[in-house]
């Protein structure tokens, strides 16, 4: 039988690899405060959910995504858009258990229910079926232009079959396996909807079958968000219409290249993002309030909205405390708050920047551009020491 979708392994390929495999023993002996590495895990998690399903159209933003996954129910986002959030994040959690299958396989099973639970069992988008009886096509979302014609529905169960028994008996560095499953289900498009955000879960599980069980490895989704053109710029190989010897090569250098700089970009903002974590577990110690404050402040630092409903899933206290710790914070400053009971938001204070900057040793000028500045001079510092060049 001839291979589908050949592609080589070329020298620039695998020096990509080599130095993902050097990232990989850096980060595994990495060790990091408990409670940043686990407020890292929810920041990436939710930064690669919400990623994935914008690029499919799903109309949630990354604030509702990090709602949703807390538990909270973002008034302004559809029952449905929620329950495709909360899919993809059950689609993740079942790859990370089969990883550690010892009886773990590539089969029509494994792919079918990962895909079920990406569109949270949606009968009427056909979760969990392999659209063998339909012809689908691939479409500009800006344009509607008919860009690409995936092989016809009768088609769809023999190539699916062939495509396991090539993941089953080849391999290849778990990059380029991953790339190439990526590719493959973008290619044949087995399913009438959700093809995109499996493609790139499968991918993710060949990633952690090879032992890269980080985020930053793993999760492709928020790169491939901020670098659109990119990322459809290589399925280019695949020509106008599905044909299942064209060469791939391209795409799983450019999609291990991708793997690549995620891994070294997340490294420097993960070192950055440390020490703000830690700047503002001090102001929250300078004011006397419990370090667990520093979820509500982190938060607020970026950006990003608090509701007392969020702060108690992050930290697991009562609904009484969650109102006390949050007032505690206003009146010293780090927090400001507006609307009323169930409305309330809470976000940056008059004071929260300076106490990081002062924490920091940085001089900042006004508080309309000061995390820009603490960022920016962070990134520098560990440039300039050489902390941020990882693995070499």
């Amino acid at each position: 039988m001839d291979v589908l979708l050949p592609y080589t392994v070329t020298d620039e390929i695998e020096k990509l690899a080599e130095e993902l495999d050097a990232w990989k023993e850096l980060l595994d002996v990495r060790v990091l405060p408990r409670t940043w590495e686990g407020r890292l895990r929810r920041d990436l998690e939710a930064e690669a959910v919400a990623a994935s399903t914008r690029m499919e159209g799903v109309n949630v933003t990354l604030e509702e995504v990090r709602r949703i996954l807390a538990g909270d129910r973002p008034p302004d986002v559809e029952p449905a858009d929620r329950q495709l959030v909360e899919g993809y994040r059950d689609a993740m959690d079942f790859v990370l258990r089969q990883a550690d299958d010892p009886a773990f396989s590539w089969d029509r099973g494994l792919i079918v229910g990962l895909h079920d639970r990406v569109l949270a069992g949606r009968y009427d988008y056909g979760a969990g079926r392999l659209r063998t009886d339909k012809q689908v096509w691939v479409t500009n979302r800006v344009t509607g232009e008919e860009v690409y014609l995936p092989p016809p529905g009768e088609a769809v169960e023999g190539l699916v079959e062939q495509a396991i028994a090539q993941m089953q008996t080849s391999s290849p560095h778990s990059a380029v396996a991953a790339a190439w499953i990526h590719v493959m289900i973008a290619a044949i498009h087995p399913f009438t909807d959700g093809n995109g955000r499996s493609s790139r879960i499968l991918a993710s599980l060949a990633m952690y079958r090879g032992g890269f069980k980080r985020r930053e490895f793993t999760s492709l989704e928020e790169w491939w968000g901020h670098h659109l053109d990119d990322y459809y710029a290589l399925f280019q190989c695949l020509g106008s219409r599905f044909d299942p010897s064209s060469e791939v090569t391209s795409f799983v250098k450019g999609h291990v290249l991708a793997q690549v700089q995620q891994v070294r970009a997340l490294d420097l903002r993960t070192r950055a993002e440390q020490q703000v974590w830690m700047a503002v577990e001090e102001a929250a110690e300078d004011t006397r309030m419990d370090r667990r404050l520093a979820n509500a402040l982190w938060d607020a630092f970026f950006g990003h909205d608090v509701t007392a409903g969020y702060y108690r899933s992050l930290t697991d206290v009562s609904p009484a405390t969650a109102t006390k710790d949050l007032a505690t914070a206003v009146a010293a400053g780090l927090l400001a708050s507006k609307g009323e009971r169930r409305a309330r938001r809470y976000f940056a204070g008059d004071r929260l920047y300076g106490a990081v900057a002062d924490t920091l040793f940085i001089e900042i000028d006004t508080a309309a551009s000061a995390r820009d500045r603490i960022i920016t001079e962070l990134g520098r510092r560990l440039t300039v020491s050489g902390e941020a060049f990882g693995p070499g």
